[in-house]
């Protein structure tokens, strides 16, 4: 097609006009430049993760509603799935919002954003809201949030950053001083209790400290230090001793205990088969604790089958690949370390939530990302992926290449 004819074609179509103005190659507004450097498929992942999180939540929703109800008050059989959509509604404009910031924009939201979140975590024991023995909210009017789940993508970026510049000066101290940040962000979380998100933290840590280099003396001994914190913590520490035990001697005439909840969520993972009972077929889910929450991913496999599980399995499989495939010749040190630090966070959450809910691991209190209900979670979700989606982003006319970048328009 000629060019007069293109710009006549454009012309006659006053919609296709406005959207090549605003997205096309030529484009320069501001969600012009967004759409062409963000990276589509990454986006596109997280926002089915979202549409079937809704899918989850409207399955898990009647049952929750059931558990909650008592005497006169009736909860709604969709009322978690209404504010779930309302959440995820939102959550989207802090995702984007976020991820068109520049990258030295987004790095310094999110060292201020860790600052602010780091003192909130460490007021949490003493002004927290306590639900369930856990001291991990802070109330705000009639809601509560968890300064964890803000502060764990603002908190990887901030380490990211400080490990960066390792990069420039191989003897500065980067290891310890992200090591004693990491430690107090542990015992932080110890006290509250939260066992699930101290090994969140960790385990990015030392994924970081792998991908910046340290020497494997280093990464062996800190694994030896791992090893013997994961003893201490069973000896001295009641919480995760319960868990232990209960997981490895279940009493089967135990009720409402963590061998029992991961027991039911076996059960109710495995009842609907490969294809499922169907939406809203599922029974065995009413008996689950927390079915919207940490266990929501049982729900998925009542109603729509281990063929369900595995696809969001596998889209959790695709997000941290699409990001490590997208860094393979990411020149700059801390872009790099954040994007990969944020994406292992989501994988590994997944990882162990799917784990707990198989029957594989011990319970952690620990949600699915996007997919269990959750109004601050949500948020704090968005949050990260819209970071990601910021260290991620790049002009698609740059060739990268050992060599160098160069332009190839």
């Amino acid at each position: 097609m000629t060019d007069v004819a293109r710009a006549a074609s454009l012309r006659a179509d006053p919609l296709r006009e406005r959207v090549q103005r605003h997205v096309g190659r030529g484009a320069r507004s501001p969600i012009g430049l967004w759409f062409r450097d963000i990276d589509r498929v990454l986006l596109l992942i997280a926002m089915l993760l979202v549409a079937l999180g809704l899918v989850a939540v409207a399955a898990a929703s009647p049952a929750t509603a059931v558990r909650y109800s008592s005497g006169a008050v009736k909860i709604p059989a969709m009322a978690y799935f209404w504010r779930q959509a309302l959440w995820v509604v939102l959550s989207f404009p802090v995702m984007i919002g976020v991820s068109m910031l520049p990258a030295t924009a987004a790095r310094r939201f999110a060292l201020g954003g860790a600052a602010v979140f780091l003192v909130l975590l460490m007021a949490t024991p003493l002004i927290g809201v306590e639900i369930n023995g856990a001291r991990r909210w802070i109330g705000v009017g009639i809601s509560q949030f968890q300064p964890s789940e803000f502060l764990k993508p603002l908190f990887i970026v901030a380490t990211a950053w400080i490990l960066s510049f390792r990069a420039k000066d191989p003897h500065l101290p980067v290891v310890p001083i992200t090591g004693a940040l990491t430690a107090l962000v542990g015992c932080v979380l110890m006290l509250q209790p939260d066992f699930g998100q101290t090994i969140i933290f960790g385990s990015v840590w030392l994924t970081l400290l792998m991908i910046a280099g340290i020497s494997t003396r280093i990464m062996a001994l800190l694994g030896a230090l791992g090893a013997g914190g994961v003893v201490a913590a069973y000896v001295f520490y009641d919480t995760a001793r319960i868990r232990i035990d209960s997981f490895l001697f279940p009493d089967p005439n135990a009720v409402h205990t963590d061998s029992y909840q991961t027991d039911m969520a076996h059960a109710v993972l495995t009842a609907g088969g490969i294809t499922g009972t169907g939406p809203g077929g599922g029974r065995i889910k009413f008996k689950l604790p927390e079915a919207h929450t940490d266990y929501i991913y049982a729900v998925v496999g009542e109603e729509f089958g281990l063929i369900a599980c595995a696809a969001i399995a596998l889209l959790f499989l695709a997000l941290v690949v699409r990001v490590f495939v997208r860094l393979l010749d990411e020149e700059d040190a801390f872009r790099l370390l954040a994007a990969a630090g944020l994406a292992v966070q989501l994988g590994l959450q997944a990882l162990i939530n799917m784990a707990v809910n198989t029957g594989i691991a011990p319970s952690k209190g620990m949600t699915l990302p996007f997919i269990s209900y959750g109004g601050s979670s949500m948020i704090a979700l968005s949050l990260g992926m819209g970071l990601l989606l910021a260290f991620t982003r790049r002009n698609p006319y740059l060739t990268r290449s050992p060599y160098g970048t160069r332009w190839n328009g």
